[in-house]
Order: C-alpha cells, then structure tokens, then sequence
C-alpha cells in the first residue's frame, strides 16, 4: 500500500486548486479568526457546498496586494501547493 506521501503530484501549470479556510490559514500563516477579518473587509470567497467556503488563490493574492502594497514587494516565496491524486 502506498504511502499517502506517494500519492502527492504537482498540479498542472497554471492549475490551482480553491483553498479551504483551514489551508488558507496554513498558507498564510494566520489564525482562523484573521481569516474571518479578511472576509469582513472584502476577501474574495467562493461558495462551496453547505456553509463551507473556498477561496482562489490568485484573487486572495490580488485582494491582499491591493490591501497592502508591501504584499507584493516582499521577496518571501509562496509555498508549494500540491494535489493528491485519487
């Protein structure tokens, strides 16, 4: 039986998946209740099945450089997001 580490593969270019609130929180480094802020001021949520919300990274990432133009400055690199294959 594989190792559920050997079932991860890299997304196609240009292909990214919508992020839960918990890997939103991860990806940033924040607690969930600085993830509620952001959307109180505006971040861009998707709707997703039932209450739960998903979120684009590319449009969470435009919201925040125009929230905070250091954002885009920063030379900090962006983690690596990965897909499980089925």
């Amino acid at each position: 039986m594989p190792k559920k580490t050997d079932r991860l593969t890299v997304l196609p270019a240009g292909l990214l998946p919508l992020l839960s609130q918990p890997q939103l929180e991860t990806y940033y480094g924040v607690s969930d209740w600085t993830v509620l802020q952001w959307i109180k001021q505006g971040m861009p949520v998707r709707p997703f099945v039932g209450r739960q919300k998903r979120f684009d990274l590319t449009e969470v990432e435009a919201w925040m450089a125009e929230q905070d133009p250091e954002f885009i400055a920063s030379d900090e690199a962006a983690p690596q997001l990965v897909a499980a294959s089925a």
